[in-house]
């Protein structure tokens, strides 16, 4: 995979960091006082998200709509929110970016909603290992019996992960 290329990295205000907290606050709840800090940097990098560092780490991702861990920030600060969990079989699978397919998914947390990210993470031991947009909200995806239900957009492996400053 061909190398991130980091454009620009300028800390972010204070106020700034406030309005990137509270859209993380909506996402994963209480959990985004783990990812609190006095030194937030942006990167505009060559990637569809922009890339936050929280004290020199690539620990968070965000849209116009959405913030969320990258799977550093996920490994650094577990957190219980927006689960998607597969079985062992689609680990290697997910690993290597793809999309969680409906059969192997064996656990979906209830605070899911469709269009927001949500973490993959395996069964035996918990470890995230992709950060994807929800096709559908949780009871939707409980519902179905096949097919996509999360879009990957960061996984282990790829530019975000290799990112290193």
């Amino acid at each position: 995979m061909s190398k991130l290329t980091v454009k620009k990295r300028h800390v972010i205000r204070r106020s700034q960091i406030a309005r990137l907290l509270d859209r993380l606050a909506d996402e994963i709840g209480p959990s985004a006082e783990l990812f609190r800090s006095d030194r937030i940097e942006r990167i505009e990098a060559d990637v569809p998200v922009e890339i936050y560092l929280v004290d020199k780490k690539p620990l968070l991702m965000a849209t116009e709509a959405w913030a969320f861990p990258t799977l550093r920030g996920l490994v650094e600060h577990p957190i219980l929110e927006r689960q998607v969990v597969v079985d062992t079989g689609a680990v290697r699978f997910i690993a290597n970016g793809a999309d969680a397919m409906r059969p192997g998914i064996v656990s979906i947390s209830p605070d899911i909603r469709a269009g927001h990210p949500v973490q993959v993470v395996e069964e035996r031991h918990g470890k995230p290992l992709a950060v994807g947009i929800a096709l559908f909200d949780a009871a939707d995806m409980e519902l179905k019996e096949r097919g996509k239900s999360v879009r990957s957009i960061h996984y282990v492996g790829d530019n975000i992960w290799n990112l290193e400053i």
